[in-house]
């Protein structure tokens, strides 16, 4: 600032913080809507929701009584947008679009987007099919889920081909049967397929599961008991027996359920527990009277939101795509009871009621979910607490300049040069970051099979040039805090000539290699410009170490098997423009193999049927280029 000239010439620093926010409030009306905070660089730190925009906002314009987490986040505004909407339910589904599209970083945020598995009953063929389906429900049929996991889905169909018989092969498995499977043999199916059971037999087991699935298991029982007296009085005694021991299979499967709410056919249960500034749900499944499994998910949160803030805000995003049931049971109240419950019931189409129930069964469902969250997140923070300990001892060990939170390790995988990829895992204060992992197809032909060097400098390249094309300023937690490769001191000098080409030479790198005689705990542990070291063999950081060596070897293995096994399973046909699926079935009907279409003739192609005179020329051209 040029403190010589005059008072009107000199520039006015620009309004940050709570005064650019009452600055703000003096222009705002009291319509609902959603309002953004932005940091100097344009980043969005909060999305939030209001029923009146200048209501809610003049509470930041306060210069003092906030939480550490509010005040911190006021100090880094620099700019804010807002969005008038019509009602506050559309401000708050608003809301949550733009939280789960930003991923703000004072929002609390679920970071989970894995769907949930369902049992689907086909309704495609005259003997229906039943299976498991993950994702988007685009086939016909009945659902019924959510269930916890793949896992719990597999436990129930177990117990429904035990009991009903049903069939779980595919359309094409079903058509090709000539007699009857080994399911068949062990009482785990009907065997629709050759015969052994009529359609409307059929139908009446598939009825008989559905009930089940809806809760309505004691019906079953005792229609199934009918039938058997019946089948015994008519002295058919191993129809008779059949149906015993469906009975006394349904008897166990009701026996074994965890959790059978009689007054609660259809709910999700969810509870929260607060430790350390950390946040533990669990939600508990019931659909037809039964437990269908449970899952725990750790929201980030800033550690101040109170659990009524915790809850809205993931009971908002959760649903965001899933459909909810009719009734959600909370261990804590949420902000706004009743908008919340107006968005889930505009998104199911129906009726959604949320309860904190306060005695009874519904509120013994909520403590055992309460029970669960709380051991899980005692858990958690015992592991956090020792991967801490690791971090902090693996930068005392190799004096690093700051406690890693993101570790990225590197490895390669091929066979003699066959199928090369390169593989990244990632680790950091909460363990392994699976959803981080990264796999390298090596695509650089000027690679010499078996290149270890070409094929680490194609991976750190594809790796950090991204990196610096999305976030040059480095303000996402993308960036490594270190590199662990495996290799040794060549290995370490080749990539930290990689990593200074890229301009990146300032994140630490470790080279972990075997000793001489190459014994699993006598590493050797390389740093550029620095003498190698090696770790004590009952100490802590090189189990780690070793550990987080092994896991960029499994994944890279792993992701290297997949690409061969793709590319043992291609067919040069799928090569061929024009040729898709059924006209690769047409091919392969009529050649017998890929081979065979190879070394046909024009003529021969064009006799297909679906293949033009254009596309024949293109098949044999592509077979035969020099003509």
């Amino acid at each position: 600032m040029d403190d010589t000239a005059p008072p009107a010439e000199r520039p006015v620093p620009p309004l940050t913080g709570h005064r650019l926010i009452a600055d703000y409030c003096r222009r705002l009306d009291s319509s609902p809507g959603v309002y953004r905070m932005l940091d100097a660089g344009g980043a969005v730190l909060y999305v939030g929701k209001a029923r009146n925009l200048r209501a809610r906002v003049s509470n930041y314009a306060r210069p003092s009584g906030h939480s550490v987490r509010i005040a911190r986040m006021i100090r880094e505004t620099a700019s804010m947008m807002f969005l008038s909407t019509r009602t506050e339910t559309e401000a708050l589904l608003l809301e949550q679009n733009l939280i789960k599209q930003l991923k703000p970083r004072y929002n609390v945020l679920l970071r989970d987007d894995k769907s949930f598995p369902n049992i689907l009953v086909t309704r495609n063929h005259p003997f229906p099919q039943i299976k498991k389906h993950r994702g988007a429900k685009s086939e016909k049929g009945d659902y019924y889920g959510p269930f916890a996991s793949a896992g719990a889905v597999n436990r129930t169909l177990n117990q429904l081909q035990r009991v009903f018989l049903l069939r779980s092969c595919t359309d094409s498995t079903f058509a090709s049967r000539t007699r009857p499977c080994l399911l068949y043999q062990i009482k785990r199916c009907s065997a629709p397929c050759v015969g052994r059971i009529s359609e409307t037999d059929y139908a009446g087991l598939v009825a008989d599961a559905e009930r089940f699935l809806q809760g309505r298991s004691t019906s079953v029982q005792l229609r199934l008991a009918a039938e058997m007296a019946e089948a015994s009085a008519a002295m058919e005694y191993e129809r008779a027996a059949a149906l015993r021991d469906r009975i006394k299979a349904l008897t166990a499967v009701q026996s074994v359920q965890a959790i059978n709410p009689k007054g609660v056919p259809e709910a999700d249960v969810v509870a929260l527990h607060l430790d350390a500034g950390q946040a533990c749900v669990q939600v508990f499944f019931i659909r037809g009277n039964q437990s269908w499994g449970n899952r725990d998910f750790y929201p980030r949160t800033g550690g101040s939101e109170s659990p009524a803030e915790i809850m809205q805000a993931f009971l908002a995003q959760f649903y965001a795509d899933k459909l909810p049931p009719r009734l959600i049971l909370l261990s804590d109240a949420v902000e706004d009871a009743d908008l919340m419950a107006r968005l889930l019931s505009d998104r199911a189409g129906r009726r959604v009621v949320l309860g904190v129930p306060q005695r009874g069964e519904k509120a013994e469902l909520v403590a055992n979910a309460l029970r669960n969250a709380r051991e899980s997140l005692a858990r958690r923070l015992a592991e956090s607490a020792t991967q801490r300990r690791l971090l902090e001892g693996l930068a005392e060990a190799f004096e690093l300049p700051v406690v890693p939170r993101r570790i990225e390790v590197y490895d390669n995988s091929h066979i003699q040069g066959a199928a090369p990829v390169g593989g990244m895992i990632v680790a950091g204060p909460e363990g392994w970051m699976k959803s981080q992992y990264r796999k390298f197809n090596i695509k650089g032909t000027e690679i010499t099979p078996g290149d270890d060097f070409g094929m680490m400098r194609e991976v750190l390249t594809r790796r950090f040039s991204r990196l610096l094309k999305e976030d040059p300023d480095r303000a996402s937690e993308a960036w490594p805090d270190l590199l662990l490769i495996d290799g040794g001191a060549g290995q370490v000098s080749a990539v930290g000539g990689i990593l200074a080409e890229l301009g990146v030479e300032d994140i630490p790198l470790i080279g972990v290699a075997k000793g001489e005689d190459r014994d699993h705990g006598k590493e050797v542990f390389h740093r550029p410009g620095m003498r190698p070291k090696a770790l004590a063999m009952n100490d802590p950081v090189l189990y780690f170490t070793q550990r987080l060596r092994d896991e960029a070897h499994r994944w890279a293995i792993g992701t290297h098997r997949a690409r061969r096994t793709k590319q043992a399973m291609a067919n040069p046909l799928d090569e061929i423009p024009g040729v898709g699926a059924a006209r690769k079935r047409a091919l392969l009907a009529h050649f017998g193999s890929a081979k065979a279409v190879s070394n046909a003739g024009l003529a021969d192609l064009q006799a297909v049927e679906g293949i033009s005179g254009a596309l024949a020329r293109t098949i044999h051209d592509h077979f035969h280029p020099e003509g």
